[in-house]
């Protein structure tokens, strides 16, 4: 009988604390296409809806001797760099827009988006009613 209790016990911690909607479900994929599509079509438009204004986008490179360091983008400057042509010179061989979302939990997401040469690992967030990247960490394929 403790055995069984203890197993129960067990199940039930590892329920969801917030079970996830359709609708969450919905609007964590949208801002991730949103992203995706907007970065490959210079959509101005949709990379803005899908940011949050105080974004980061952050990769680590390693400079001529080996070292590494981190680059960051601002939105401003991925928002900018859309509004400059983004990648819609990618030539559509080169272009992947699968979204995999990972976890939905009560105002928090995590997504992997992967694209033509890279991967983005998207933490997104609830804000003001509507999903918005806050933070990417991405990594080339090469």
């Amino acid at each position: 009988m403790r055995t069984r209790l203890m197993i129960f016990a067990a199940c039930l911690m590892a329920l969801p604390l917030s079970a996830q909607t359709r609708d969450d479900s919905v609007g964590v994929r949208a801002a991730s296409l949103d992203y995706i599509e907007g970065w490959y079509t210079a959509n101005v438009e949709r990379m803005t809806r899908a940011l949050h204004p105080e974004l980061q986008k952050r990769i680590v490179n390693l400079d001529s001797l080996g070292n590494p360091w981190v680059s960051n983008q601002g939105a401003s400057h991925l928002i900018r760099n859309t509004r400059l042509g983004g990648g819609s010179r990618t030539p559509p061989a080169q272009i992947r827009t699968d979204v995999h979302i990972l976890d939905i939990f009560r105002g928090t997401a995590s997504v992997r988006v992967d694209a033509g040469t890279w991967v983005d690992y998207l933490h997104l967030v609830k804000w003001r009613g509507q999903w918005v990247i806050i933070n990417v960490l991405w990594e080339m394929r090469q």
